[in-house]
């Protein structure tokens, strides 16, 4: 579904593959107001009930950064998806973003239409919203902690 340039392989080996498993995870800004609420949403609606989650800011999103230096400037979204032949790929950015629509199922699929524009220019509206987040969506003054039920699927 995405051009070469939005994925990178991944070996599990690498990325403590006790931790890694077969669901896909979904690394986010967990210093982030809008991030933080994008999750939020992401469990309301979704329907597998699968998707994992990291904070960038954590354990987990430092290992997959150590074994792939490219990701060490990337503080958008990153969506890994692992196979149970033990490799992955990662995606960042809009690709990341669509992906999660997709995952999301329902009439969030019908975001995949986005595949049909350029990375390049889906990226650039990408980094206009991100680069204006933080003052868009101040972080919230308590942190939001998942319900009992979920903290399974964090990470961190």
């Amino acid at each position: 579904m995405t051009g070469p340039e939005q994925q990178t392989e991944l070996t599990r080996s690498t990325t403590q593959p006790e931790q890694l498993g077969v669901d896909p995870i979904l690394l986010y800004d967990g210093a982030c107001g809008f991030c933080t609420a994008s999750v939020q949403f992401i469990l309301a609606h979704e329907r597998q009930q699968s998707l994992r989650f990291a904070s960038l800011q954590g354990a987990m999103a430092s290992a997959i950064r150590a074994t792939h230096p490219k990701l060490t400037e990337v503080d958008s979204i990153v969506w890994l998806e692992s196979s149970s032949k033990g490799d992955a790929k990662l995606w960042f950015r809009s690709a990341a973003a669509l992906r999660v629509a997709w995952y999301m199922g329902g009439l969030w699929r019908f975001a995949a239409i986005g595949y049909l524009v350029p990375a390049a220019l889906r990226d650039r509206l990408y980094d206009i919203i991100a680069r204006h987040r933080h003052r868009l969506f101040p972080v919230p003054a308590t942190c939001w902690l998942p319900p009992r039920s979920m903290r399974a699927r964090f990470l961190d």
